[in-house]
């Protein structure tokens, strides 16, 4: 029988997190929302801002050690009233 300790599971679930940076878009997009963490599959990233949401996609660069994801900024869409 094998041991599953929590402690286990939180370490799997975090090699899956990655720390990203959001680059372009608005000026006044506020820097505690150009940083996030998301999980390592994320291609896009869609944040809501005045009434709207701005769109960011990840770079076609590789992952550097130690350092964030780069996701770029793509466009703006309106939220539908």
């Amino acid at each position: 029988m094998n041991d599953v300790s929590q402690a286990g599971s939180v370490t799997r679930d975090a090699v899956g997190i990655i720390d990203v940076v959001l680059e372009g878009g608005p000026v006044d997009l506020p820097a505690d929302l150009r940083s996030r963490r998301v999980a390592r599959a994320e291609e896009k990233i869609k944040v809501l801002h005045y009434g709207g949401y701005e769109h960011f996609e990840r770079g076609a660069f590789p992952e550097a050690v130690g350092l964030p994801v780069v996701f770029r900024w793509t466009g703006r869409t309106r939220i539908a009233e």
